[in-house]
């Protein structure tokens, strides 16, 4: 991975490679799926990646927080808190970790994800600290 202060990518250049869906997890349909990951984080929490997919219909168990911007084709998207959305190219949306959601892929469909790790709380607060004391040192 490149780790150079700024990283930028065409996300048409992004490399995508097969990342099956989980055969238990599909319900309709014959859906491929290709990712590519183009970057980490400085702290390694944070990775992104480019996704596609083609027609079905699946469940999927987000384990990290995920922001997804659509690029092309739709998605139709819900939860059990969450009534079916439509998102579109230019749409965006955030699936919290620990939420299962159905996508349900008319076409085609591929997003831009950023995966955030979520930290356990004790860190996080000790960051805070951290961040805090740091702060308060002469010449910040």
């Amino acid at each position: 991975m490149n780790r150079t202060s700024i990283v930028a990518v065409s996300l048409d250049d992004v490399e995508l490679r097969p990342d099956p869906i989980d055969p238990d997890w599909i319900h309709d349909g014959a859906p491929v799926a290709r990712s590519g990951q183009w970057s980490t984080g400085s702290d390694l929490t944070t990775t992104t990646h480019v996704w596609d997919c083609t027609a079905g219909r699946f469940t999927w168990h987000f384990g990290v927080d995920e922001i997804v911007h659509i690029v092309e084709g739709s998605v139709i998207v819900s939860s059990d808190d969450a009534d079916p959305r439509i998102l579109r190219a230019g749409d965006a949306a955030l699936f919290r970790a620990g939420t299962t959601a159905l996508w349900e892929v008319p076409e085609y469909v591929r997003k831009h994800a950023i995966l955030h790790r979520v930290m356990p709380a004790p860190f996080v607060f000790a960051l805070r600290v951290t961040g805090k004391l740091r702060s308060l040192l002469p010449g910040r």
